[in-house]
């Protein structure tokens, strides 16, 4: 006999249909509750900005706008104060020391942020959507205003967040904060804005603190230099790439040969490359001078790597970096790893839907889906 919860469960549709694009219809089913909150179990199911903008991207690719609806809905309403327009999302959300659900840091987080932006311009062109549109330009001049700075020898440059990253005449800066493709497109929209200059820029100061060749998770950037540190949330003191700094080689990979200046960056970090030629795993973590600190990353980390090695040529790489993909995909699940980690599935949804056409970026930065001639 069916329980209570059980006949619930048999009577009640799934919050997310399904669609052409089987990762992200098991990824939502997994982590994303029915009001469009997209929780990481191993915080304490906490929310963050990051996981909401990539699910609005996600979202578009799968021509999913029920789904793009819910999840900006509940963005809106519980971290931009019911206006994303006109306020900045709070990067974190979650339960607080009293056992209250809602903002924990209302600072914000500007990859996030432009992520946001991004989405729901091309969401206003692919669907027919202007009031999209008009959020998304809102929330980038909000963005210009509040998380762009003008560093000497660098011109603009997109702070990690709108506060606490700056002091006298020293710049905190995050390497993966900034996707060419994401400030190309920000250039067409906003063609008198900061971000082709901070677009040309990118390639100059990425190369200039990365000096083994190994994208870093942190830098900082004075009058003279721009140098790798610690960095927010790393307690050993050490300058380091690794959980974040995997990105840089992601959207490097995903932002395509022929996007301005990105060349360049396949050639910067390169030496990831070489070092995966001779090693079975990505490094979980570097150190400045190219020294491995840790050396099993997980499989996400090569799923990362896929984008970067095809379009740098390396096709014999790219083929090992997906056979050790796809042996990591678990049978029951059909998600990456077991257990099924938030973050591990986000950067395979990038690399295996870009890998897979599920979308590309124009030189300009424009989205392109096969939905959509």
């Amino acid at each position: 006999m069916l329980s209570l919860a059980m006949l619930a469960g048999v009577l009640t549709p799934p919050a997310w249909g399904k669609s052409s694009w089987p990762f992200w219809s098991r990824y939502a089913e997994r982590f994303i509750t029915p009001e469009g909150r997209v929780v990481d179990p191993d915080r304490s199911s906490m929310t963050t900005s990051e996981g909401q903008s990539y699910a609005l991207f996600f979202s578009l690719v799968a021509n999913d706008p029920r789904a793009f609806q819910k999840i900006l809905t509940w963005t809106e309403d519980n971290l931009a104060r019911g206006r994303i327009s006109s306020n900045l999302p709070a990067w974190s959300w979650g339960k607080n020391n009293d056992d209250q659900w809602g903002v924990l840091d209302a600072n914000s987080a500007s990859d996030s942020d432009l992520w946001i932006a991004y989405s729901l311009i091309q969401a206003g062109t692919l669907w027919q959507r202007p009031d999209y549109a008009a959020k998304g330009a809102s929330l980038l001049h909000r963005i210009a205003q509040e998380e762009v700075v003008e560093i000497p020898r660098l011109g603009p440059v997109l702070l990690p967040g709108k506060t606490g990253f700056h002091t006298a005449d020293t710049w905190v800066l995050n390497p993966s904060y900034l996707p060419l493709p994401l400030l190309y497109a920000s250039g067409n929209v906003d063609p008198r804005g900061p971000w082709k200059q901070m677009a040309r820029n990118l390639p100059f100061w990425l190369e200039e603190s990365s000096p083994g060749g190994f994208a870093m998770d942190w830098v900082q950037c004075n009058l003279t230099n721009c140098s790798p540190i610690a960095g927010p949330g790393n307690t050993t003191g050490t300058p380091r790439g690794s959980y974040d700094a995997i990105r840089v080689y992601l959207w490097a990979g995903i932002a395509g040969k022929d996007t301005p200046g990105n060349k360049r960056l396949l050639k910067t970090f390169s030496p990831m490359l070489s070092y995966m030629k001779a090693h079975p795993l990505p490094p979980e973590s570097v150190a400045a001078d190219s020294a491995i600190l840790s050396a099993s990353g997980p499989a996400s980390f090569a799923a990362a790597l896929i984008p970067f090695a095809f379009n740098s040529g390396e096709y014999a790489l790219t083929g090992r970096l997906r056979q050790r993909v796809a042996a990591s995909i678990s049978p029951s699940t059909g998600l990456l790893g077991s257990p099924a980690r938030y973050y591990d599935q986000n950067l395979a949804l990038f690399a295996l839907g870009w890998q897979q056409r599920f979308f590309r970026f124009a030189p300009d930065g424009t989205l392109k889906v096969p939905w959509k001639a």
